[in-house]
């Protein structure tokens, strides 16, 4: 910076701040009242001879911490207009073995006001410096229009790890007037959305929509291949076929639905190995009766077709635990029978 401390400061204060609203003439503020440490970079920007500063420190005269006071008001010089570009790079590894080396030596020919890096992994969503990178671009636009904003990376894949997310950001860039330049690959160019690059954009939305469509279509088809297997998605069961067989058949034997409760296992899921909530048994045995009530059609009742079973023909595994365990249920009433 060529100017002294007091002359940077001055040239600042010729201008209103777009961020905080003090006027020319008087220092930065803080959202508390207090005069600022520091002047908003969209204010300092538009002064030419201050573009490439990081900051620029409010002089102590300005009591900076204290009290904001508003000094006499001096006249607004406009924004400059400038054709060059202002140039906000970023760069990205994802893995400690990849080198930022080659991307900020490129970065740094192409002249970017400044350039945020990040080693960070393509599973991580949330990505610190790329916000900040992005949040400078707006800054810079919002306080000079005029000035063409660039966001600058090496290539493509390092701006966004998959096609969403590339639509995402290039529809954030879009609306914010901010062009995108990427420095190798098949796509090198400087893209501005409102110029001959909003072609660029507009194929960016559409192949967006498509990917969108495509997934929602497989999904759609995975759940339907998955169904015709007999996998519904959702939680198991608490309560299967087997358990609510067995459940009915004590209930209809008039065992109280909480002994019920605790003779049942459930089989799968995190509470394996335990018994059903009373409530859980007491919902799928009432869904079993709305169902047979369902399935009756009004009609009068009619013998249900069963298999004869042949002479000497054996029980089924599950034939034989369900009679062992019906019959290892004493009757409601068997106690008093025996006491008369």
């Amino acid at each position: 910076m060529d100017l002294t401390p007091d002359q940077a400061a001055l040239a600042v204060e010729r201008h209103d701040c777009p961020n905080c609203e003090a006027p020319a003439g008087s220092a930065c503020r803080t959202r508390g009242g207090k005069t600022a440490a520091k002047y908003h970079t969209p204010r300092f920007v538009l002064v030419p001879a201050l573009r490439e500063e990081l900051e620029i420190p409010v002089p102590a005269d300005r009591a900076p911490g204290r009290a904001w006071k508003q000094q006499p008001a001096l006249a607004v010089v406009p924004a400059p207009r400038t054709e060059r570009p202002v140039r906000i790079g970023y760069a990205r590894t994802s893995t400690a073995r990849q080198e930022l080396a080659s991307q900020l030596e490129a970065l740094h020919r192409a002249e970017c006001h400044k350039v945020f890096k990040e080693q960070i992994s393509t599973r991580v969503k949330v990505r610190p410096e790329l916000e900040k990178a992005l949040a400078l671009a707006h800054q810079f636009k919002e306080a000079a229009p005029d000035t063409p904003v660039i966001f600058t990376v090496h290539e493509l894949k390092r701006l966004a790890r998959n096609a969403a997310e590339l639509m995402t950001l290039s529809a954030e860039l879009q609306a914010g007037g901010i062009q995108l330049e990427l420095l190798t690959g098949p796509l090198t160019g400087i893209y501005d959305p409102n110029g001959m690059g909003a072609m660029f954009f507009a194929v960016l939305a559409v192949a967006g929509q498509i990917e969108r469509n495509y997934i929602r279509e497989k999904t759609l088809e995975g759940q339907v291949i998955a169904a015709s297997k007999g996998n519904h998605g959702g939680r198991p069961k608490v309560i299967d076929d087997d358990m609510l067989t067995f459940a009915v058949a004590l209930k209809d034997k008039g065992v109280p639905v909480p002994e019920i409760a605790k003779k049942l296992t459930i089989k799968v899921g995190k509470n394996a190995g335990k018994s059903p909530s009373v409530a859980s048994l007491y919902r799928a045995l009432a869904e079993a009766e709305a169902e047979a009530a369902a399935a009756d059609d009004g009609l009068p009742l009619r013998p249900k077709p069963v298999r004869i079973r042949q002479a000497g023909e054996p029980l089924t595994a599950e034939e034989i635990d369900l009679r062992d365990r019906l019959q290892a249920q004493p009757h409601p009433n068997a106690a008093g029978t025996r006491r008369g």
